[in-house]
């Protein structure tokens, strides 16, 4: 198995506990050098090593034939690839996956434009990731979708204090928006939050089940 972009190995290293046993040769990759040892650190204790791998871009933003987020292991090694909001190159995952593998990946779309309201921050307009996106690039990389889901998350904020924490741990959400330099903004939204706490915002996020096969590609279920 094979962990795209497994972070600080939190995930992962939860998985590992629950199954009880490591499965034979699993493997994390991470592109982010700081969270590399991190990662290391923590999955050592699981027997499962971290390669410090090249970042895919962002899916809404490849080319049809994305040179970047090539994965350094050989063709077919794998008999799954899990990835949590980790952007990938369809065509590497394909390259790895052993006949008949499974690509399964849960991905958020991309659309804060809630947050962006909440900040009043005009929203920019982005092409965005969608389910459509993302199995038209792994059909044409040679997978087929068995399985997918799309729906809004929801997150609630109770006070100002959760939302720059928030803004804090995933700043591209909204890279307008600096905490320590735009506390205008953070007032403003302590105002909103105080008078109709707590105020939600949605996000657009789906999960899809991929294998790789040599026949046709199926139509999106």
């Amino acid at each position: 198995m094979l962990d795209l972009g497994t972070g600080g190995g939190e995930q992962l290293a939860t998985y590992c506990a629950l199954a009880g046993v490591r499965r034979p040769f699993t493997v994390a990759t991470e592109s982010w050098p700081p969270n590399v040892p991190l990662a290391a650190a923590r999955l050592r204790a699981q027997g499962v090593p971290v390669v410090h791998a090249e970042a895919a871009p962002d899916n809404s933003a490849q080319a049809a034939d994305e040179p970047r987020g090539r994965l350094p292991f050989r063709d077919g090694t794998f008999a799954l690839v899990i990835d949590r909001h980790e952007a990938f190159n369809a065509r590497e995952v394909n390259r790895v996956l052993a006949p008949s593998g499974v690509f399964l990946t849960q991905q958020v779309g991309g659309d804060y434009r809630d947050v962006y309201d909440l900040l009043d921050v005009p929203w920019p307009g982005r092409r965005l990731f969608s389910l459509d996106l993302a199995v038209e690039q792994l059909t044409r990389a040679g997978l087929r979708v068995a399985a997918s889901q799309e729906g809004l998350v929801t997150i609630a904020f109770a006070d100002v204090g959760a939302l720059t924490w928030y803004l804090r741990q995933v700043p591209w959400v909204v890279p307008e928006v600096d905490v320590t330099r735009d506390v205008d903004r953070l007032r403003a939204a302590y105002e909103r939050i105080r008078t109709s706490a707590p105020i939600q915002v949605r996000h657009h996020a789906f999960w899809l089940r991929a294998v790789r096969t040599e026949g046709p590609a199926a139509e999106r279920p």
